[in-house]
């Protein structure tokens, strides 16, 4: 009997500064991210986030990409300056690589999953802004997601799920072509889908 071939799914890497496994820095993903896209049936690869990469050549035959969560993007990217002291783990190479990854997708109509920071990242290449610090932190709390749309994947689920969440930033300005389809009980974007 012959496997059909796993779509490969390219899951940009995030820089870390050490790991309880290496002495030095590393480039990581999520072991709870790479096993969901290996239970949906996709074969997750980490990639290097380096800058002036020739994306086409480089995600070439790949089924999508997926872009993870992560430390705060630098305000100077969707035109502020900082405003809060809890803005942190900026990283200029990986927001550099994480919006020339998304303008790709985007242009080229690869198939994308942007999560958490993945998404303030396509917000922010679309145009739109981030509130750089939200007035109740979000972070280690679970609350009711309220899913605004009820057709295609997102009549799959209850109209309202529980969350786990971990951020202290959201969208701000929606970029040109950002849906919000389902928000936190206080109005905090959650969830959106994007114009191709």
């Amino acid at each position: 009997m012959v496997t059909p071939e796993r779509p490969r799914i390219a899951i940009l890497g995030r820089f870390a500064a050490s790991t309880s496994a290496l002495r030095y820095g590393a480039v990581v993903n999520a072991r709870a991210l790479l096993e969901a896209v290996w239970t949906a049936g996709g074969e997750p690869l980490t990639f290097l986030p380096v800058t002036g990469s020739d994306w086409r050549s480089r995600l070439d035959g790949f089924g999508g990409i997926l872009l993870p969560g992560g430390g705060d993007l630098a305000p100077a990217t969707y035109g502020q300056s900082v405003a809060f002291e809890s803005v942190y783990d900026v990283d200029e190479a990986q927001d550099a690589a994480d919006l020339e990854s998304a303008r790709f997708a985007l242009q080229s109509g690869l198939p994308m999953l942007a999560v958490c920071r993945g998404l303030h990242v396509v917000n922010v290449v679309r145009g739109g802004s981030l509130v750089q610090d939200l007035p109740r932190h979000h972070r280690n709390h679970v609350h009711d997601v309220r899913f605004e749309q009820q057709e295609g994947l997102f009549g799959l689920t209850e109209p309202v799920v529980r969350a786990s969440c971990y951020h202290h930033q959201a969208l701000d300005r929606l970029g040109e072509g950002i849906d919000v389809v389902a928000r936190s009980s206080d109005g905090i974007p959650e969830a959106a889908v994007i114009d191709a």
